[in-house]
């Protein structure tokens, strides 16, 4: 039984506080993920975003946070393009950086990541850097390597999947720089609308199950690119609409007969949200759900209640209570995932580059 609405407050301070020992440490419990280190940032340097606390980082801090994602940029061995640049992003850590391949591509294991080099562009941006240190051509044509005959991205050059959630992330990462040239746009719109299935909902890819996170990665895309009435009709909009707001039991279920779970509160909040229905929803039972999750004493947030905090939940729940306006919380930009004030940020640089 979730608790009573006035025993739900949000536990800024703790969350606070859950963000920045990640910015130092990554607990033992979570040490499986230090391949993915910058994505743990993200969460949190996003959190304390959203959170309004992003002055509990010095500008030293900052600094320090900023060089050490630069650290993680994958750099060409020439300033002319060859196959090096194929392999250029960002890593998700430190780990196989070695002084013999810190400043090239001379091993396989060094290249560049979709989601790393999403979440290391966007964390740069929330913390205020202009960008001029990116090798924005490079990191493009790594992007553009990654698209496959089917529309799709894989993650990295190294292999892995190629589904719904790497569009995403090279669409984030095109739109963060202004150039869609890394995207065959036709090709990615028709993979998207082969993935929605007969409940509108949208899967991994075609012929394979609705799921909230891959949706929302599907209709992020489409906002991003500014396609969601040239790649769906108006009949399919309403079909996907009224799946999203089928989601929604207290909190959200990411799938039909599945427990409701954190994240899925700005999974499918931020579709709803994208597709202009997001009023629709019951406020109070996905804050009650939301907040129930959380750990008031050493904070965190976690996907069901009375189960372990952890920063990508803590990160999304937050994100689903600032899709409702919840006090105390920023705005945040439900297609790139970032604060509303990080957002202008990144429009102000955008006007740079076009000026220049």
């Amino acid at each position: 039984m979730l608790p009573r609405d006035n025993d739900l407050v949000l536990a800024r301070k703790q969350h606070i506080k859950y963000f920045q020992r990640f910015l130092q440490l990554i607990p033992a419990c979570l040490s499986c993920y230090d391949s993915t280190r910058l994505t743990l940032a993200f969460f949190a340097i996003s959190g304390l975003d959203i959170l309004n606390a992003l002055d509990v980082l010095d500008e030293e801090k900052k600094k320090h946070i900023i060089d050490w994602i630069y650290r993680l940029q994958v750099v060409p061995d020439s300033s002319e393009p060859n196959e090096s640049w194929k392999r250029c992003g960002f890593q998700g850590s430190s780990t196989l950086i070695t002084p013999h391949n810190e400043s090239n591509c001379s091993t396989i294991y060094e290249c560049g990541h979709l989601a790393m080099t999403y979440t290391g562009l966007a964390s740069l941006v929330i913390l205020g850097d202009d960008l001029s240190r990116v090798n924005r051509p490079a990191i493009l044509e790594g992007v553009k390597a990654l698209q496959q005959e089917d529309g799709s991205y894989c993650a990295t050059l190294a292999g892995s999947e190629s589904d719904m959630r790497f569009i995403y992330c090279a669409a984030c990462i095109c739109y963060i720089l202004n150039d869609w040239s890394a995207m065959d746009i036709e090709r990615t719109m028709n993979f998207i609308t082969r993935s929605m299935s007969y409940d509108f909902g949208i899967g991994q890819a075609p012929e394979l199950e609705s799921h909230g996170g891959t949706t929302f990665c599907a209709v992020a895309t489409l906002a991003l690119m500014d396609q969601l009435n040239t790649c769906f009709t108006n009949k399919q909009l309403d079909g996907l609409r009224r799946w999203g707001l089928a989601r929604q039991v207290s909190g959200f279920q990411g799938r039909p007969n599945k427990p409701v779970d954190t994240c899925y509160s700005f999974w499918l909040g931020a579709v709803l949200k994208i597709l202009g229905v997001f009023e629709m929803v019951d406020y109070q039972q996905n804050k009650n759900y939301i907040l129930s999750t959380q750990d008031p004493i050493v904070g965190g947030l976690s996907k069901w209640i009375d189960t372990t905090p952890d920063p990508m939940h803590t990160y999304m729940g937050l994100c689903g209570l600032s899709l409702m306006q919840a006090e105390g919380l920023r705005a945040v930009h439900p297609a790139l995932n970032i604060t509303t004030r990080a957002y202008k940020h990144l429009e102000s640089l955008h006007k740079d580059w076009e000026n220049n």
